[in-house]
Order: C-alpha cells, then structure tokens, then sequence
C-alpha cells in the first residue's frame, strides 16, 4: 500500500472518528508536506529513520509547536 492510499484510510477513520473538518485539513497539510519529502513511496519502505530526517529539517524553521504537531500527525505515534 502506497502513502497516499493509506491517507485516505486514515482520513476516512478520522472522519468517523468525529475530527473537525479543520483538524482534518490540518492533517491534509502536514500529509501533504510529508508527499513532498518522501513522494508516495509504499509503506512498507517507510522507516522511523526517514521520518526523523523529515522532521530534522524542518526543525530548524519551525516553532516547537508546530513540531509537535507534526510529530502528533505521524501514525503510530
């Protein structure tokens, strides 16, 4: 299963869920920025390395709030 398929699992679980239509763009931001980083490689590829190296380089110009929420974005987390 690619990245962006899983989105859309997890979008639709949030829905369900009762996420705010806002929450929810939020995620779809910060899923987007994570596509513009890794493409939409399957997920099994995906390693908590690569996810760390992510987040390091945006570290630097992001405030510590917007990190964390970044962070909180991740599934699993």
């Amino acid at each position: 299963m690619k990245l962006s398929e899983l989105w859309h699992l997890y979008e639709a679980d949030k829905r369900i869920q009762g996420f705010s239509p806002r929450t929810l763009n939020a995620y779809a931001l910060q899923n987007k920025m994570l596509m513009t980083e890794l493409s939409d490689p399957e997920i099994a590829e995906i390693t908590l390395t690569m996810l760390k190296e992510c987040l390091a380089k945006q570290a630097d110009r992001l405030k510590p709030s917007s990190l964390g929420h970044r962070i909180r974005f991740v599934p699993g987390h």
